[in-house]
C-alpha cells in the first residue's frame, strides 16, 4: 500500500517529537527520517527517542531513513573522507534496522573535482557499493540508491546509468528523486520510471522550476503525470515529499508548513487514485 510522507528535514528546526506530531496533523502517514535532522544528529543519534515517537504515533505507519550526505562523499579523492562516508552509510543501515525502517536511501557520491568521473572515481564507487552490499545482505532493510541532479561530476544522473548500476547489483533498489530528474526534463523523470520501475523502492517527490529544486507540488500538471505513471506501473512504495524550506525566502511557522503538506498530501492521493 502506498505511503504518503515527508522528509524530517522540512521540520529541521524541531525535535523528533514535534516532527512526528506535525506530520500526524497533516494526514500524512510516513516520514523519511534524515539522520542529519539536527536535534537527532547533534545529540549522538538517540535512537530510543525516535522509537518512542513511533510508538506514540501509530498513525505514521511508514518510516524510511536517509543516510548522512551533507558533508560526506564516499567517492571522495581524500581517503579519510571516503572511509568515514562509507562507514556512516553502513552505520545508517544498522540504524535503519533499529528504527524499524523499511528502506534506507543512499547517495552515490560524486567525483571531488568538477570533471567527468574517471576510472579511479568508478573504482571508489565500486568499493562503496561493495561495503553496502556486504552489510545489506546481513540485514532486512532495503537499500535504495538515489538519482542525482545533472552535474558534470555526478556518478548517477541519467536513467541509463541507473539501470546499469541496478543490473550490476541485483540486491540494490532505486530511490527516484523527481526534482533531480526534472532538473533535466519531464521526459527524463518518465524514463527513470519506465527503465527502473521494477527496482523502485522509494520516491522523493517535489517540483523543479527555473533551476530551483525541491519545491512544493502545488498541483503541478507535471507532477500529476509522474504520479499517474507511477500508479499505472503499480508502484506501492513511499511517496516522500522532499521540500526545501529555503525556497520560500522567509522562515515558515510550523502551521504554514503543515498546511503546505496537507495540500500536497491531498493532491498526491488524488493523482494515485484509479481512473
Amino acid at each position: 500500500m502506498t505511503a504518503y510522507g515527508v522528509s524530517s528535514m522540512f521540520f529541521h528546526e524541531y525535535t523528533s517529537d514535534e516532527i512526528f506530531s506535525f506530520v500526524a496533523k497533516t494526514g500524512l502517514d510516513g516520514i523519511e527520517y534524515w539522520l542529519e535532522t539536527p536535534h537527532f544528529w547533534l545529540r549522538d543519534l538517540p535512537a530510543d527517542e525516535v522509537i518512542a515517537c513511533r510508538w506514540a504515533h501509530p498513525e505514521i505507519a511508514t518510516l524510511t531513513v536517509h543516510t548522512p550526505v551533507l558533508d560526506l562523499n564516499p567517492c571522495s579523492i581524500n581517503p579519510d573522507v571516503a572511509e568515514i562516508s562509507v562507514a556512516y552509510a553502513v552505520r545508517s543501515l544498522e540504524m535503519a534496522q533499529m528504527l524499524g525502517a523499511a528502506v534506507l536511501t543512499v547517495h552515490p557520491g560524486r567525483r571531488t573535482a568538477k570533471r567527468p568521473p574517471g576510472e579511479a572515481d568508478l573504482a571508489r564507487f565500486d568499493r562503496y557499493v561493495s561495503a553496502l552490499r556486504e552489510a545489506a545482505l546481513k540485514d532486512t532493510v532495503t537499500v535504495a540508491i538515489e538519482n542525482m541532479e545533472p552535474a558534470v561530476n555526478s556518478l548517477i544522473c541519467t536513467p541509463e546509468r541507473m539501470r546499469d548500476v541496478l543490473d550490476a547489483e541485483p540486491w540494490l533498489k532505486f530511490t527516484l528523486d523527481t526534482s533531480h530528474a526534472l532538473a533535466t526534463s519531464e521526459e527524463t523523470a518518465m524514463q527513470y520510471i519506465d527503465l527502473c520501475a521494477d527496482r523502485l523502492a522509494n520516491v522523493h517527490i517535489s517540483r523543479a522550476e527555473k533551476g530551483r529544486l525541491h519545491l512544493p507540488l502545488d498541483r503541478s500538471p507535471v507532477i500529476a503525470r509522474i504520479l499517474r505513471n507511477l500508479r499505472d506501473c503499480h508502484y506501492r512504495g513511499g511517496l516522500m515529499l522532499e521540500i526545501d524550506d529555503l525556497n520560500f525566502g522567509r522562515p515558515l511557522p510550523a502551521e504554514e508548513k503543515c498546511a503546505i503538506l496537507a495540500k500536497d498530501n491531498a493532491f498526491m492521493r488524488e493523482c494515485m487514485e484509479p481512473d
